[in-house]
């Protein structure tokens, strides 16, 4: 299984996304692909996840493979969470690191980004994501990070910080959407593929 968390207010349409699923395909990976569209709820979010992992890990198919998760944004924070408690790998791309913190200005009415569909993100939902913070990675093995130092929304050497010791491309410019990220996604496919990225890399 491979999950794809998108970010804050965006969707399975998102470029990454969208770039990700064919490259998936053209490596058959296609069934194995699941990019759903994430509820505003942080502990709603979270369920939805846990259950499509736990029912993959039902299948005859899912008991020989561990699951790997891939976030971008406020996907990196649901990711490492869930990756954490999955015991799983997990990619992150620009990752929120303290959720709470960085969405408390975002409360109140909002829309999608590709749909302008409206939804509420409610100040409970701070709450929520408070306590779903945890420390760094225990297994730094298990995570690649991907940061571009011209991100826009978020601080780039937290981010570091944070997932010291892990495998990772620090991007020079770019931005928060990474919209270079046709340049780097060999990378991201190569430790989705498990074929062994182990130390930190800037270009």
């Amino acid at each position: 299984m491979i999950l794809y968390l998108h970010g804050f207010r965006s969707s399975p349409h998102s470029t990454k996304a969208q770039m990700l699923a064919k490259e998936m395909a053209k490596q058959g990976l296609a069934d194995a692909w699941h990019c759903p569209q994430l509820p505003a709820g942080p502990q709603e979010a979270i369920d939805l996840c846990n259950n499509l992992i736990s029912s993959h890990a039902n299948t005859p198919s899912g008991r020989d493979r561990v699951p790997v998760i891939i976030g971008s944004s406020l996907g990196g924070f649901y990711a490492q969470y869930l990756a954490q408690k999955w015991s799983c790998r997990a990619v992150l791309l620009n990752p929120v690191i303290d959720a709470a913190r960085d969405l408390a200005i975002h409360t109140g009415k909002q829309t999608h980004y590709h749909s302008n569909e409206p939804f509420e993100f409610h100040d409970h939902y701070l709450q929520e994501l408070a306590a779903m913070k945890i420390g760094p990675p225990t297994e730094p093995k298990r995570f690649f990070l991907m940061a571009t130092t011209g991100d826009e929304v978020l601080d780039w050497q937290e981010m570091v910080a944070w997932y010291a010791g892990c495998p990772s491309r620090i991007i020079s410019g770019s931005d928060h959407g990474i919209h270079d990220f046709a340049r780097w996604m060999p990378e991201v496919t190569s430790f989705i593929l498990d074929s062994g990225l182990s130390h930190q890399k800037t270009d």
